[in-house]
């Protein structure tokens, strides 16, 4: 895909004609003004890839590269395609940037996930590498080890019934899936397993 630069969020300029009626509308909005929860046809040239661009955004955040995929899957030529994920970065409505935010946020305070995890997750959402590098500046080292702490402190009981050695083992792979480094891990575990915590035989 040809490169989207991302940059300050300029007026709109619409390209065929004037503005449709959801001009400024929320993507939600507009695929109500587009037709309800029905995907739109392929009928109406800039009308069609528009209203389908935001037919998928109503459904959930993309990145550039996500968007330009899937508008590429629906027949539409290259040039179309660029000229709408342009269209869509001007008015904010793609953002690498945001969108990374996001899903730092959510993969870090719901999932638990460690820096490794959210950053296969953020690849393979297409992001772009420099979207993903300043969005994972956000996670302080020290925070990351709090983290995997409480997860670790939280899961040990689960593990009573296990000898100390498997408790260990055990307790470390489940915090490496959830994508955390060896030093994290190494001090959580025996922070989760200390004498103070579980007992274990």
């Amino acid at each position: 895909m040809p490169a989207l630069e991302r940059g300050h969020i300029a007026p709109v300029t619409y390209l065929f004609g004037t503005a449709p009626a959801h001009a400024g509308a929320t993507p939600a909005e507009a695929v109500n003004d587009a037709g309800g929860d029905s995907p739109p046809d392929r009928s109406g040239g800039f009308k069609s890839i528009s209203n389908i661009s935001m037919y998928a955004l109503a459904r959930r955040g993309m990145s550039a590269e996500e968007m330009f995929a899937y508008l590429r899957s629906r027949d539409f030529e290259d040039g179309e395609v660029e000229l709408e994920c342009e269209r869509l970065l001007r008015v904010g409505l793609l953002d690498d940037l945001a969108l990374a935010q996001t899903l730092v946020r959510t993969l870090t305070d719901r999932k638990g996930l460690g820096r490794g995890s959210i950053v296969a997750e953020l690849r393979r959402r297409k992001i772009d590498s420099s979207a993903i590098e300043e969005a994972l500046d956000e996670l302080e080292a020290g925070g990351e080890l709090e983290r995997a702490i409480a997860i670790a402190q939280k899961r040990a009981p689960q593990l009573r019934s296990l000898d100390a050695v498997t408790a260990r083992r055990r307790l470390g792979a489940f915090l490496q899936r959830k994508g955390y480094s060896g030093s994290v891990i190494s001090t959580a575990v025996a922070r989760a397993l200390e004498p103070t915590g579980p007992v274990f035989r």
